[in-house]
C-alpha cells in the first residue's frame, strides 16, 4: 500500500493544492473550472415539494434536477457564500454545492452528483482499494462493465471534500489510473429550422425540380427494389419523445422495447405542450409503408423509441446504450448532443458507447450514429469568436463534441437539396458521411439564452428545400397536421443514414458495425462544394488524398450502392486454412506531443483474402495514457486498436484479435497484400516512450 494514504497532505500531481477544487478530471483531460457566482445546488435529505423549496430562506428556487435529486437556487452574487452556509446548516439538506462552468465556455452549467468513477491499476487488490476509498469517505456502489478494476463510488456524509477535490487527490496516487466525478450537463435542445413548407420527400428520390440539384437525394427507390427493410433489424431512435399513436408507426412488430427514462416507464409519449423532435426523426428513418402518409428510408424495419432524461450524466448515457444493446437494437440513432461548447466524454460514457458498438448484436456491434450539430463549428477544433449575443462566447474558443468524435460513432453532417453544405452543419476530420437535409442559419441552444444564432450573421440568401416527415397527431407539434415540412438540421440527416444502415443489415445481418460504417463511407457520393462558407469564409468542400472532406466526410450516403455492397459481402465466413504475417523489430522513439506520431511498416506479398487478423504490440512509455495506437491497412483504412485508457502503465505487451477487438472485423475480406503500418501517437506533453516491436498475423 502507498504510504501516502496515511498522509494528510495528499495533492494531485500537476494540480496546485489551491486549485484542487477548480480542475475537472474528464476524458483524460484536466479542464479548468470557474464557479458560477449567482447559483448553487442542494440535495434534500427527504422529498421536498416545489412549494417548500420556493419558501426556503437561502435563495430563490429555480428548478429541480430529478436525475441527481438536486434543487437549483439562485442568489445575488454577494450573498452566495452566506446562502450556501445557511443551506448546509439546514436539517433538510444533505449537502450544498457550487455550480461550475468550464473556463472560456460560460454557456454550459455543470452540476455535481455524489458519484465518482475510479479505475485502479490491474495490480491493485481489494484491500488497497478499500483503504484508499475509506480515507476519502467513499462507498462502493457498483463496478463498470467491460472496464477492469473500475468502480463507481458514492461520496458519503463522512467525506470532508467535494467530488472534484477528491478526484484530484486520487489521480495523484500510483494505484489510480482514472478518477472522474460524475457531472450533469443539460442535453442541448433540438434544432428547429425555419424553412418554408415543401410537401414531398425529395431527399429519398427525385427527378429534379425547384431547388433540386441532380443527385442530391439518396437513390432509395432502386435500393427498395432489393429490400425495404425487415422487422428483425431494429433501429433505436434516442430522442425527446415519440407520438406512438401516429398512423405511420402502426403495424405488426413495428414498435420494439419502448423506454421512457424521463418518466421511468415504457411509454415515451410527448408531454402536452411538447414539440416532439423524436417523432420527426423516427418518421424519416422508419415511417411504415401503409398506403397513407409517408415512407421512411427503411419502412420495413422496427422502431425502438427511447426517451432521454434531458441530462447527460454518466448513468443516463449508460442507461440509454445498455437498454438499446440488451433489447436487441441493430442501430442507435442520436440526433442530439451536449449543451456545451467543449464536452469530452467521461470514462463511463465512452465505455457505454464502446460496449454497445462492440458487444451489441451478439458481438457484431450496434451501429451508432450521432448528429454533428448545427452551429457551423468544428466538432473538434478552434475558432476565434466575436459578436455573439451578450458576448456569451468570445475570443479563441475550443470546440469539442465528445459524442461525435468517439471512434465507434458515425458522425453525420448535412448537405442540401442543391448538393451544397448546409449552412449550419458542423464539420471536421471526424465526420464520417453526410446526408440530405434542409438549409438554415447556424445556431445552438444554451441554458441561459435559449436558441441563438452563431456569429457572424449570414448576409446572403440561404437556399435549399426542407424535409418532410411525421409530426404529432393533431394540432400539437411543429405543424397543425400529422406531418411537417418544417424540419431539418443534422438532426434529420442522421436518421436518413440510420435508415440506410438498416437497409444494409436487412440484406446482410452478419456484417459487423465497423463493416457497416465502412460500406457507408466507401459507397458514398463525392459531392463537391467549392464555394466559401457564407459565415466563416472556409473552403472545406473538396476531398483530401484519402477521399475525405471536412464538410461531407467521405460523401453523401447512397442507399443503392450501400445495399449492393452489403449484398456482395454476404458470404459465409470460412475458417482460415493457413497463416501469414511478419514482424518489425526496429525500435523507434515515439515523439512527444506530436500528432504525426511514428509509423512502422510490415509488407505482405500474399493477395489472399483475410479471414482472421491479430496484431501484437510491445511499447515502453513513461505514461501510456498519452498514447493512441492505430493499424493502417494497405488500402489506407484506419483502425483504432488502443485509445488513451492505459493510464499510468509504462509497459504494453498486448495482442489485439478479432475476438478481443471486434473493430478488426472491418478488415476481414480485404486482400492481404501490401504495406501494413502501425501508427503510434503521443498526444500529451512531457512523458516519452518507444515502440520496441510489433507483429502482424493474418489468417487466410
Amino acid at each position: 500500500m502507498n504510504d501516502r494514504l496515511n498522509s494528510s497532505d495528499v495533492s494531485s500531481v500537476g494540480v496546485p493544492t489551491t486549485s484542487l477544487g477548480l480542475i475537472l478530471q474528464r476524458g483524460g483531460e484536466e479542464l479548468i473550472l470557474e464557479k458560477v457566482s449567482d447559483r448553487f445546488t442542494i440535495r434534500p435529505i427527504d422529498d421536498i415539494s416545489p412549494k417548500q423549496l420556493s419558501q426556503a430562506n437561502w435563495g430563490s428556487w429555480c428548478r429541480s434536477i430529478p436525475k441527481a435529486e438536486l434543487a437549483l437556487f439562485t442568489v445575488a452574487p454577494p450573498q452566495l457564500d452566506k446562502a450556501m452556509s445557511v443551506a448546509r446548516a439546514s436539517h433538510n439538506v444533505a449537502f450544498a454545492s457550487h455550480v461550475y462552468q468550464i473556463k472560456d465556455n460560460p454557456a454550459a452549467n455543470i452540476y455535481l452528483t455524489n458519484q465518482i468513477t475510479i479505475q485502479f491499476a490491474s495490480w491493485v487488490d481489494a484491500a488497497t482499494i478499500n483503504a484508499i476509498t475509506t480515507k476519502f469517505g467513499l462507498i462502493q456502489a457498483k463496478s463498470v462493465p467491460t472496464l477492469a478494476n473500475t468502480f463507481v463510488f458514492l461520496v458519503s456524509e463522512q467525506a470532508t471534500e467535494n467530488p472534484i477535490k477528491i478526484t484530484n487527490h486520487l489521480i495523484s496516487l500510483p494505484e489510480v489510473l482514472v478518477a472522474e466525478p460524475n457531472i450533469i450537463v443539460h442535453q442541448q435542445h433540438h434544432y428547429q429550422p425555419r424553412d418554408p413548407l415543401y410537401p414531398q420527400q425529395w431527399y429519398l428520390n427525385h427527378k429534379g425540380g425547384n431547388q433540386l440539384a441532380n443527385g442530391s437525394h439518396i437513390f432509395v427507390e432502386n435500393a427498395w427494389d432489393i429490400t425495404r427493410g425487415v422487422r428483425s433489424v431494429v433501429v433505436a431512435v434516442v430522442d425527446d419523445s415519440f407520438d406512438l399513436n401516429h398512423p405511420d408507426f402502426q403495424g405488426s412488430g413495428k414498435i420494439v422495447a419502448p423506454r421512457d427514462f424521463k418518466e421511468n416507464d415504457f411509454l415515451p409519449l410527448p408531454d402536452e405542450q411538447e414539440t416532439s423532435h423524436g417523432t420527426a426523426c423516427a418518421g424519416i428513418a422508419l415511417a411504415e409503408e401503409n398506403g397513407t402518409g409517408i415512407a421512411g428510408v427503411a419502412p420495413g424495419c422496427a422502431l425502438m423509441p427511447i426517451r432521454t432524461t434531458g441530462f447527460l450524466d454518466d448513468e443516463s448515457i449508460e442507461a440509454i446504450f445498455d437498454w438499446a444493446s440488451e433489447k436487441g437494437a441493430s442501430i442507435i440513432s442520436c440526433s442530439w448532443g451536449a449543451s456545451a461548447i467543449y464536452f469530452p466524454l467521461s470514462l463511463r460514457q465512452r465505455a457505454a458507447i464502446t460496449r454497445a458498438a462492440t458487444r451489441g448484436r451478439n458481438g457484431k456491434g450496434c451501429v451508432i450514429l450521432f448528429a454533428a450539430g448545427n452551429a457551423n463549428r468544428p466538432i473538434n477544433g478552434s475558432v476565434y469568436e466575436q459578436g455573439w449575443e451578450k458576448n456569451i462566447i468570445k475570443g479563441n474558443t475550443k470546440w469539442l463534441s465528445g459524442f461525435a468524435v468517439h471512434p465507434d460513432v458515425i458522425a453525420v453532417a448535412a448537405s442540401t437539396s442543391l448538393n451544397k453544405k448546409a449552412a449550419y452543419s458542423n464539420w471536421g476530420t471526424n465526420i464520417s458521411v453526410c446526408a440530405p437535409s434542409n438549409n438554415a442559419s447556424p445556431g445552438m441552444w444554451f441554458q441561459q439564452t435559449g436558441y441563438i444564432y452563431t456569429q457572424p450573421a449570414i448576409a446572403t440568401a440561404i437556399s435549399g428545400r426542407g424535409m418532410f416527415t411525421t409530426d404529432q397527431v393533431g394540432a400539437a407539434g411543429y405543424d397543425p397536421s400529422n406531418f411537417t415540412d418544417n424540419f431539418g438540421g443534422t438532426s434529420s440527416a442522421t436518421p436518413v443514414v440510420a435508415g440506410v444502415a438498416a437497409l444494409i443489415l436487412s440484406v446482410n445481418p452478419d456484417l459487423s458495425a465497423k463493416q457497416v460504417k465502412r460500406i457507408l463511407e466507401e459507397t458514398a457520393d463525392k459531392i463537391v462544394d467549392l464555394d466559401a462558407d457564407a459565415q466563416l469564409g472556409l473552403r472545406y468542400g473538396s476531398y483530401d488524398e484519402n477521399g475525405h472532406s471536412q464538410w461531407f466526410g467521405y460523401g453523401k450516403v447512397n442507399a443503392l450502392r450501400a445495399v449492393q455492397a452489403a449484398q456482395q459481402l454476404r458470404t459465409v465466413m470460412v475458417s482460415a486454412t493457413r497463416q501469414i504475417g511478419g514482424q518489425n523489430h526496429n525500435q523507434v522513439a515515439i515523439p512527444d506531443n506530436d500528432l504525426q506520431g511514428i509509423k512502422s511498416a510490415i509488407a505482405i506479398s500474399d493477395s489472399s483474402l483475410i479471414k482472421d487478423i491479430q496484431v501484437s504490440v510491445n511499447i515502453s512509455h513513461d505514461f501510456l495514457g498519452d498514447v493512441e495506437i492505430y493499424l493502417i491497412a494497405p488500402n489506407n483504412h484506419l483502425v483504432l486498436l488502443q485509445n488513451r485508457t492505459l493510464g499510468r502503465r509504462s509497459e504494453l505487451q498486448a495482442t489485439y484479435t478479432v475476438e478481443s477487438h471486434p473493430i478488426l472485423q472491418q478488415l476481414l475480406s480485404l486482400p492481404a497484400n501490401g504495406r501494413w503500418q502501425l501508427w503510434v501517437i503521443d498526444r500529451v506533453l512531457q512523458d516519452v516512450g518507444k515502440l520496441n516491436n510489433w507483429e502482424l498475423t493474418l489468417g487466410i
